[in-house]
């Protein structure tokens, strides 16, 4: 295969999570781009510079979008010795950090379910809509309680 060959597989590959980013996470394609590139990229610590070129963005986009994901702990900015440029990588916890949020939303959520089954009487067909919430929240802690992520 060649460079540029490899290349565009890479860039597809990408989008690929630059898309899915949007479908499911409601996040801008660009920040999806960044999270994608910064997966795949190597070295694995890139440039403000080096991460606009190779994904096709402004840097004035990417620097919103980098102090965004850097805020929220996903992308770690990195000095190097003797070198004032800043470069970014993406923490090695990153997808761990994704999944435990969604757990503690839909736990928050969990208790919200129950609060729903003291109201709807525990009882009947609202309590049943409520009570399967609460069923496939609560299957989801059990799981997550007994299988914790290891790197």
């Amino acid at each position: 295969m060649s460079t540029e060959e490899q290349r565009d597989r890479l860039l597809r590959w990408v989008e690929r999570v630059a898309a899915f980013c949007v479908e499911e996470w409601g996040l801008p394609p660009i920040t999806g781009r960044i999270l994608g590139w910064l997966m795949i990229c190597d070295p694995a610590e890139q440039s403000a510079g080096q991460i606009a070129e190779s994904i096709q963005a402004s840097r004035a986009s990417l620097t919103s979008n980098m102090r965004f994901l850097t805020t929220i702990g996903l992308v770690r900015k990195v000095r190097r010795p003797g070198d004032r440029t800043g470069y970014y990588r993406i923490e090695d916890d990153a997808w761990q950090k994704v999944i435990q949020r969604k757990l503690e939303s839909l736990s928050a959520f969990g208790e919200i379910a129950d609060e729903g089954l003291g109201i709807a009487g525990g009882e009947g067909h609202r309590a049943e809509r409520i009570k399967a919430a609460h069923d496939s929240l609560a299957w989801l802690q059990d799981l997550a309680a007994r299988h914790p992520l290891r790197h």
